[in-house]
């Protein structure tokens, strides 16, 4: 990375692609909707597991989001459906005339949805495919089958990974230069939405910021 007036800096980078008085930031000017991205990204031939739709969630108080006091659920296939379900599933389907398109939990600018999901746990890692609310299995992984709940009963040391990559031709679609942007800001929206529904299972989430790109490998 070069100093904050370098041309490869994030400061570069955004004066470069703000908005001005006088002009737009770059993009192709109008909607090439022959050329629309697919916002549901799908693995033809990977195996599929269907997540139960059944809610699993208590009531569960709004101040009791922010002070860890919600009874911990054990970490099970149903639980997890409900996790990804109240962060990143479907909420709606909107139709007018002959279009018809998804509303998600998470916000995303346009609703362009350029973030993906995947699930490491249970010795596999597995895509979260929104439109099926299912687990396609992209890898195995023997090792991270984590224990389950404590003989004591005190909670649970089960653990899992969750990984959000972006799409970035989504957002260039519509957004041209400015795409880079908002896949940023919808990772944001995604990591909010997933802390929020941890909470509501009373599980704690934490971010991973210093794994590097060749351990993440």
């Amino acid at each position: 990375m070069s100093d904050a007036g370098g041309s490869s800096s994030p400061l570069a980078y955004h004066h470069a692609t703000k908005h001005g008085f006088g002009r737009f930031a770059k993009s192709l000017g109008y909607l090439d909707w022959a050329n629309q991205p697919n916002p549901f990204r799908r693995f033809p031939g990977a195996p599929l597991t269907l997540l139960p739709r059944r809610a699993e969630l208590r009531d569960v108080p709004y101040e009791a989001l922010y002070t860890n006091k919600v009874p911990t659920e054990a970490v099970s296939p149903e639980t997890i459906a409900e996790f990804l379900r109240c962060a990143l599933g479907l909420s709606a389907w909107k139709s007018h005339g002959s279009s018809r398109w998804a509303l998600r939990v998470n916000p995303s600018s346009g609703n362009l949805h350029p973030t993906e999901s995947y699930l490491v746990w249970d010795g596999g890692v597995y895509h979260y495919a929104p439109d099926e609310h299912a687990l396609e299995q992209r890898a195995e992984l023997p090792g991270t089958g984590w224990p389950g709940p404590r003989a004591d009963g005190s909670g649970t040391s089960a653990c899992f990974l969750v990984a959000l990559t972006s799409i970035h031709w989504r957002e260039a679609w519509k957004y041209g230069e400015r795409a880079f942007r908002y896949c940023q800001h919808d990772i944001g929206h995604a990591v909010g939405a997933l802390r929020f529904s941890a909470a509501m299972l009373g599980w704690r989430m934490t971010v991973l910021p210093a794994w590097s790109h060749e351990d993440v490998s």
